[in-house]
């Protein structure tokens, strides 16, 4: 390795880098663009979703339930559309959407309760969303159970004091798990394609048969690729969790060196693969569509970022072991929300550095055959 050829050749990727100022916008600001955009374009919560109440009962503890459902702190999961006085009048209402729910409460619902008895409220629930409605039946059952045990309060004392006490997310935002997973996701489709391009561009340009002829070796060749996007990368990771302590609240729990580790193999193999992608191909055009699919799909669906792995079939999960996206989440969700340390996350650290040693050395055997 000569130290010198390695400089020039990163001062060359710099000054063309710096020509280039779209690619610099896309490896510095377009992540953190990303990230706002996302992060609060994709939301899992149930908010303000439109309920309709069949109340066949209207006594004052049916109107206490629905304080306790439209007002009591729960306002932004549910709003209240209006009281209907006909079942007709449901099919209509779940059909143009006007509402996504509807709770109906029986006759005799007052007087069950003070004869502590059980009493049926039925909620009746569009499932043409799936999520989001088993979402909102988790919640309207959370509501409507509590409700009963403080009418079982009044009258008997409960021999069990349950408690419930939610560790990492107390408020249970749905953004504080999709941010880790974005920002993963968009490190790696960004300094994949980002790098993919240069290899080819070199090529492209005719600029490559002068490094054929130079002295470079291609070890020297893939670090001098690497440096310049790598140190980008790292001020644009930089950008990225700013952005995510200032618009989410995310902020470092864990070890600050341990996430720049964690963060930089994972650079390094997703660098990798991208100087991978580019030795394969003669044009930006086909890196940009390999590179583009091979780095989102994997990543968006088998790493754990919105479904979980664990709900996958066996085969889909064993597939999941190659995406390294898979580890890093695992560890930067340790690291932001939990503030773990290495003993949680040591096996992903060792995946990550296995993959980053396996795309440079794959990269180099290729480079290798190119420069002949």
């Amino acid at each position: 390795m000569n130290f010198i050829r390695i400089a020039a050749l990163v001062a060359k990727e710099f000054h063309q880098i710096q020509r280039d100022w779209r690619t610099l916008g896309i490896i510095i600001f377009v992540p953190a663009f990303l990230l706002v955009m996302y992060g609060y374009a994709i939301d899992l919560d149930v908010k303000n979703m439109p309920v309709a109440v069949y109340d066949q009962d209207m006594s004052l503890e049916s109107r206490a339930l629905l304080d306790r459902l439209f007002e009591g702190g729960t306002s932004s999961f549910f709003r209240n559309i209006g009281q209907i006085t006909h079942p007709g009048q449901i099919d209509s209402l779940l059909l143009s959407e006007r509402a996504q729910a509807v709770l109906v409460i029986p006759v005799g619902f007052s007087e069950r309760l003070a004869r502590q008895e059980e009493v049926a409220v039925q909620l009746i629930v569009d499932g043409v969303n799936a999520s989001r409605a088993a979402t909102a039946i988790g919640y309207l059952e959370n509501i409507i159970q509590s409700f009963g045990l403080d009418q079982v309060k009044q009258r008997l004392p409960l021999p069990i004091d349950f408690r419930v006490r939610v560790w990492y997310n107390p408020e249970l935002k749905s953004n504080r798990f999709l941010i880790p997973g974005l920002i993963a996701l968009i490190l790696m489709v960004v300094t994949v394609i980002v790098t993919s391009l240069s290899i080819v561009r070199e090529r492209e340009l005719g600029s490559m048969e002068q490094l054929m002829v130079s002295p470079l070796r291609p070890g020297e060749l893939i670090l001098g690729k690497l440096i310049p996007y790598a140190l980008i990368s790292l001020l644009s990771t930089a950008f990225i969790l700013l952005a995510s302590a200032l618009l989410f609240g995310i902020t470092v729990r864990g070890s600050m060196g341990w996430l720049f580790i964690t963060v930089l193999l994972f650079l390094v193999g997703a660098l990798g693969t991208g100087l991978f992608i580019s030795t394969l191909v003669a044009s930006q055009e086909v890196a940009f569509m390999i590179s583009s699919v091979s780095s989102m799909l994997p990543t968006f669906i088998l790493s754990g970022f919105v479904f979980p792995i664990s709900n996958m079939p066996v085969p889909i999960q064993v597939l999941t072991y190659f995406v390294p996206a898979r580890y890093f989440l695992v560890a930067l969700r340790d690291l932001l929300l939990k503030g773990a340390g290495i003993a949680a996350f040591w096996p992903d650290i060792l995946m990550l550095t296995g993959y980053a040693l396996l795309m440079l050395s794959v990269g180099t055997l290729r480079l290798r055959k190119i420069l002949g």
